[in-house]
């Protein structure tokens, strides 16, 4: 499909090749359709229409409150027959009716229909062989760009001939009407696996976008045996591949941001029989406090024409973006194409990964900064997927909260955890992989007692796994949780390998483990009946 705008007495059917048009999604628009349109194209238009602004370096800026962040409370899955058995129901996939999204599906054809619409064919995975075609329809054209940057862009002779395999409608204006729709406000993101079809409605927020078909793919990709993942990956010279599984804020992006290794991709993977590949083809970076010592390639990313910044604040004279300027939200994002990384992997795949490395922010300041993990102490902490949100990120949190999302990626797992858990056992099992589990949160004590652990540390004891020299290390087994702590790492000072030794009250340090260790035995007995006795004994003493 050409890089093309038509007006609105041509629109439905547009410029597909593969005769594929709008009029196949129910659309009869009467304002003009932009088709794949260039970054520049829709930088320009962005700007025309009032949608954001640009930094002094080119980079397309726009607030999308009040959702400055995924509204997981807002997602719905349509039940229905061709899916509803394997869905696994409950506070994360909430079921919608047929006949609720049938109103809210008119109701959201009715606005694109009536709005100037940005329509953007691309790829999602970079295996040829698992990969699916999406279809973003948009009333944004800051949102075209934001797909263009975050999807994989077919070649021009694989554009002539897609055919979208699911389609997102994404009204980010329009709100919802709970009586009428079933939704729970006025913000609506509902996944119809099998119409093959997402609704986005009144949020601005961009990541909903790619999550929604990361959740597809969750769904569709483990029933034909590829282990579907929320992780960053990156490869050594040798080959020798790495995962970095964590929910937001623990450094995925940024610790698989390195610059003696080639980048696969930052967060959405798919681990088949073949290796690893990259569902997307850029990243969406947290850039909150960024600076380009600490982070110098997501630094000079984030600078570029064609990236795209989410609340980030821009000064009004110069336009240079304030990276500590938290005033919309500590979740201010960047997303750029992933060959704006100098390392990256264009391809976007890999062989299988020698190391797994689970990331957690510990906000209790507990857990040691890195630990190597048995093969059933593996399987309990992916499907614990533990963090911790701090005091002062909600309103009310006045100590840390422990968060536990299973395979570190609740939110957008269709199927049963053990569906996830199971294909990482039999993958792990089958190629020899070790797994470690690395704190980047607190030590020295709790937060607002103890410190961040220093990012230099974090690098220095990954490099260290990755070039296999740790593993050769003297391993000590801590009595709380049962992790096998190095006695030494290179570059890290012996006493910030055991945190008990950090705190300045032993017993203070004693008290919050026993704490936090009871959190996760309560919350593992969700899974009690779907894993082996190994497993189950595997958490904390």
């Amino acid at each position: 499909m050409a890089t093309k705008t038509v007006t609105a007495e041509v629109a439905a059917s547009g410029p597909s090749a593969s005769g594929f048009g709008l009029e196949n999604h129910g659309l009869r628009p009467t304002q003009p359709v932009h088709w794949n349109l260039s970054p520049a194209e829709l930088c320009e238009r962005a700007l025309v229409r009032g949608e954001g602004k640009l930094s002094r370096c080119g980079a397309f800026t726009a607030v999308t409150a009040p959702h400055t962040g995924r509204s997981p409370k807002d997602r719905f899955v349509v039940r229905e027959a061709s899916s509803a058995d394997r869905i696994h129901w409950g506070a994360v996939n909430v079921p919608m009716e047929e006949d609720h999204y049938s109103r809210l599906r008119a109701h959201v054809i009715d606005y694109l229909n009536r709005s100037e619409l940005f329509v953007r064919d691309m790829w999602a995975g970079t295996d040829p062989r698992y990969r699916i075609g999406v279809r973003v329809v948009s009333a944004s054209a800051w949102h075209s760009l934001f797909t263009y940057n975050m999807f994989v862009r077919p070649t021009p002779a694989e554009l002539q001939a897609m055919r979208p395999d699911f389609t997102v409608l994404h009204a980010p204006e329009l709100e919802t009407d709970p009586t009428r729709h079933g939704t729970r406000s006025a913000t609506g993101i509902v996944l119809h696996l099998g119409e093959r079809e997402v609704l986005v409605a009144a949020s601005r927020y961009a990541g909903e976008i790619k999550k929604s078909i990361f959740s597809v793919l969750n769904y569709l990709l483990p029933r034909r045996g590829v282990l579907s993942m929320h992780c960053s990956a990156n490869v050594g010279p040798d080959g020798d591949s790495a995962l970095f599984f964590g929910l937001s804020g623990t450094g995925k992006t940024t610790l698989s941001a390195d610059a003696t290794r080639g980048l696969i991709g930052d967060d959405e993977h798919g681990w088949s029989d073949e290796g690893i590949f990259n569902f997307e083809g850029g990243c969406y970076a947290k850039v909150i406090r960024l600076s380009p010592q600490a982070e110098p390639e997501i630094f000079h990313a984030s600078q570029r024409f064609g990236t795209v910044l989410e609340n980030v604040i821009l000064d009004p004279v110069t336009r240079d973006p304030d990276w500590d300027d938290d005033s919309i939200t500590e979740n201010t994002r960047s997303s750029y194409p992933i060959d704006y990384i100098p390392n990256a992997v264009v391809s976007g795949r890999a062989g299988h990964p020698k190391n797994i490395l689970f990331l957690t922010a510990d906000a209790f300041g507990v857990m040691p900064p890195i630990s190597r993990l048995t093969p059933e102490q593996a399987m309990y902490h992916f499907l614990s997927g533990y963090t911790a949100k701090v005091a002062g990120t909600e309103r009310g949190l006045t100590e840390p909260v422990a968060t536990f999302s299973m395979c570190f990626g609740a939110p957008f797992l269709p199927l049963k955890p053990s569906v996830y858990a199971d294909l990482l056992g039999r993958k792990m099992r089958g190629h020899g992989v070790a797994c470690w589990l690395v704190n980047t949160g607190w030590t020295g004590g709790p937060y607002g007692v103890g410190r961040r652990m220093k990012l230099e540390y974090t690098r220095a004891m990954i490099r260290a796994v990755l070039a296999g020299t740790l593993q050769s290390a003297e391993f000590e087994r801590e009595p709380v949780f049962g992790l096998l702590i190095p006695e030494s790492a290179p570059h890290v000072p012996a006493d910030v390998l055991k945190p008990r030794s950090t705190w300045p009250d032993a017993k203070d340090y004693d008290a919050r483990a026993a704490k936090l260790a009871g959190m996760f035995k309560q919350n593992f007995e969700q899974f009690a009946g779907d894993v082996t006795a190994a497993v189950r004994d595997a958490g904390p003493e």
